[in-house]
Parts: C-alpha cells; structure tokens; sequence
C-alpha cells in the first residue's frame, strides 16, 4: 500500500482531492490530510472518502517530521514559504515531495542533496507555474525535433470571471488571492526581449504597454507584462532567442482603469495612511487629491488624472465605489493598498453562483527548415469552474499534482533531484491525463497575411 500525506487543504486543493478519492477506488493508497481545520476539510472533501484527518499547525516542526516520516509521498499545498521546511524534512525521511509553488532559490539548492538519495523534489505542478510550463515545452520540444529555429515565445495566463458571471463593467472578478491582485507588477523589475533587444518597463508605466489577443470563442484580451520573463530563457532553452515575453490577461480596458489606482498612490503598500480606519470611500479617493474648496472629488480626478467626464474609466470607477461615502470598515489603519483591496472586495467578491475561468495563450513562431516564411502557432486554454468549490483554478491547480504524484508513486516518473515539469517523460503523462477533464488546448497555424510583426 503507497501512503500520501498531503500537507494542506487550501481552496486550490478540492480537485486534488476528487482525484486522489478516484485513484483510492483503483489501487489500494493510504491518504493523511493534515489541516489546521481539519472539520471543514472533512465537509469539503466528504466523509466517504476514506481518507485520514490530522490537525497540524504546520510550523510545529516536530509534529510536521513526525507525520512526514510515515508516508511514501508528501504532497505540500501549504503556503510556498513553509516548502522548504517541508523539502528538509523530506530529506532527512528519504521521501519524494510534490508542490505546486515556484522553485525558490533555498528549494533550489537542495538538488543535490535530493539526488544523492535517489528524492525527486517536483514543483511547479500547478497552471501558472505547472500546465503553462509543461504545454509550452510540448510544443517547443516537437518543433526542435523538427529543426526549427524558435524565434518568437509568448504566453499569458490570466484568472477571470466566467462569461456567464461577467456582469460588471470591469469584466472581472476576484477568482483567485486579492491581495495578489493589488500588488500585480510589484515583484521587481519587468524585464523581457523584443526582436533582438533588451526591454525594460517600471511599475508606473506596465498598464499602460499591453497587447491585444485573440482567443477563439472567448473574444479579446488584453496582456500585460509580468515579472522577468528572461528568467525562462534558459528553463525552455530559449537562451539566443530575439522575443520572449510572458504576462498576465485581463479583459480589454481592465489595465486603462486599474493604471488610474497605480497613478494616484492607491496601490502603495509600504506606508500606514494615519486615520484610515475611519474613512470612507471617499475620503481615501481625496485622499490622494489637491486640496481644492469648490472641486467635488469626481472632479478632481478627472483633472488631475486627465479624464474626460463620460469616459467609461470614471464609470468603472464609479461603479466600483471609490466615491462612495461608505465607510472602508477595516479595524486599524492600513495602508492604501489595503484599503483598496477593501473597497474592492464589496464589489468584486464572487457571487454565490458565479464561476471563474482560466484562460493561458501562447504564441509562438519558428524558421522552419526549407521554407521561407515563418511558421505561427497559437495555442489556447480556456477553463471553466464547475461552481465555487470546483473552481477553473483548483481543477488546474489540484489535478496536475494529483496525477504527477500517481505517475510518482506507480514508478513511471523516474527523474531524480529538485525540478519543474520540463520533460517529456512528465509532461506528456500529465497533459493526456488532463484532457481527460477537459483540460487542454487548441493550437492554431495563423498564415502569413494575417501574421502581425512582434
């Protein structure tokens, strides 16, 4: 009997569950969920499921070893900081360890470490980092095979409202973490390359440089650049390569009205506003205005923002209540960032049966041997929720982990040490295993007329 212990139960987790609890039906596996509220995870996976409950504080490092050392396999869906504590303790217990998380550099250097005692430390495992990896490489592999030259990469991920729920002026929703959302682009530097040259946009002007795309079915987008997409120059041996950019899709005339909050200080997450837990909406927004006796604050920011009175800008801001004289309701002072998290969460929480949607593209264009013209791919993902449990982002978080670690346990994934999802030997198992769930892409050959210069 194979013992998995998952470490964790977040809302990313459900579909892991689900497909744990089908794979328990097929051959005989002993799962453990340690939770810190191991009652909810009860009600959310079932009492059906046959699995085992414990509850953890996950930073009680003895109790986490102790729990670690009778499984074959670890699973941590816990929060990505507490991954490499996990990776020690799967070290010293000799055990095989999946997450969904980026490889941060103090995971990164256990490598070593886990191939000398024959450990495979997969990460990455989720849709953004995970499915984008892993159907990126299927592509990119295959046309090397070809002896194709790759000259163009771009992708975009984005979590959005469902076009069923869709029904505010923004076209979007919070589907994912918030504060994420708030804080988009502040990570560092945004670095990419564009036709042989280095490119290089600040915080202040990165809604403002994006891209319209196309997905078939699903209407326009809009991407803008996210974090340092040099850094996947190497991961998908992409190191000579003219273009790569990867960023993040919104719905188009998102970015121009979001830009409004970066321009005015909302966004700013590294002061206390003094007095803030009294304000109101409105307040907050004047806040950040030019005192002025006459001016209502609408009119002010028109001014100071350049903003013609009918633009649909002031009426996304409008809707989303940053004039309103409703109290902000947070219990000490914040910081604008938080404030303005907030203020949108009463508008942009999800309503009990609205669902969310997964949308990734990729782009990308190659020299192929003995033809002049370029070749373009797109390929295209779109996921839907099932409801608010079954969410678009917990099937394509949960269900890549789950398989890998079936494909783990069942000895077909044979790779040792600390690595993402970059091989064949995992990425073509995992995305056959996905289109099972009708997760998978479409990938289009656009002709040369309609190819548009990068």
């Amino acid at each position: 009997m194979y013992s998995i212990l998952v470490l964790g139960a977040g809302r990313s987790s459900v579909s892991l569950f689900d497909y744990l609890k089908n794979y328990k039906s097929q051959r005989e596996i002993d799962v453990l969920v340690a939770d810190a509220n191991t009652e909810a995870t009860k009600k959310t996976i079932g009492e059906d499921s046959g699995f085992k409950f414990h509850q953890l504080d996950a930073t009680n490092a003895t109790e986490r070893s102790e729990l670690i050392q009778s499984a074959d396999l670890v699973i941590s869906m816990l929060p990505a900081r507490m991954h490499p504590d996990v990776a020690r303790d799967c070290l010293q217990f000799e055990k095989n360890l999946i997450t969904p998380s980026y490889i941060s550099p103090e995971m990164k250097s256990l490598d070593e470490d886990a191939k000398s005692k024959g450990l495979a430390f997969i990460n990455e495992l989720g849709v953004d980092p995970g499915i984008d990896h892993m159907s990126a490489m299927r592509i990119l592999d295959g046309l090397r095979k070809e002896g194709a030259e790759i000259t163009c990469f771009e992708s975009f991920t984005g979590g959005l409202v469902a076009p069923e729920s869709d029904d505010n002026p923004w076209n979007y929703k919070f589907t994912w973490n918030p504060r994420n959302v708030v804080l988009a682009g502040q990570g560092g530097a945004v670095k990419f390359k564009h036709n042989g040259r280095f490119k290089y946009i600040p915080y202040q002007r990165l809604f403002r440089r994006t891209e319209i795309i196309e997905i078939p079915e699903y209407g326009r987008f809009e991407g803008y650049a996210n974090r340092d997409s040099l850094n996947y120059r190497g991961l998908y041996g992409l190191m000579g390569i003219p273009t790569i950019y990867r960023g993040t899709l919104r719905r188009v005339g998102y970015c121009r009205a979001w830009n409004i909050f970066v321009q005015m200080g909302m966004t700013d997450d590294s002061y206390i506003m003094e007095g803030s837990k009294n304000m109101t909406h409105r307040e907050f927004t004047n806040s950040f205005l030019a005192f002025n006796p006459s001016d209502s604050v609408e009119l002010k920011l028109m001014h100071y923002m350049k903003l013609d009175q009918d633009s649909e800008i002031i009426d996304k801001l409008k809707w989303v209540g940053i004039f309103d004289d409703e109290p902000v309701g947070l219990e000490q002072d914040s910081t604008p960032a938080q404030i303005l998290q907030r203020i949108l969460e009463k508008k942009w929480s999800l309503n009990p049966n609205d669902k969310d949607m997964i949308v990734m593209w990729h782009k990308i264009r190659a020299k192929m041997p003995d033809k002049e013209e370029e070749l373009e791919l797109h390929s295209s993902m779109v996921v839907l929720g099932d409801d608010q449990l079954r969410t678009a982002m917990a099937k394509t978080v949960g269900l890549p982990v789950g398989i890998a670690a079936r494909f783990l346990l069942e000895g077909k994934i044979q790779r040792k040490g600390v690595y993402a999802p970059m091989y064949p030997e995992i990425y073509e198992p995992v995305l056959k295993e996905l289109e099972r769930f009708d997760i998978g892409f479409e990938e289009r050959e656009i002709p040369a007329e309609d190819q548009k210069p990068s």
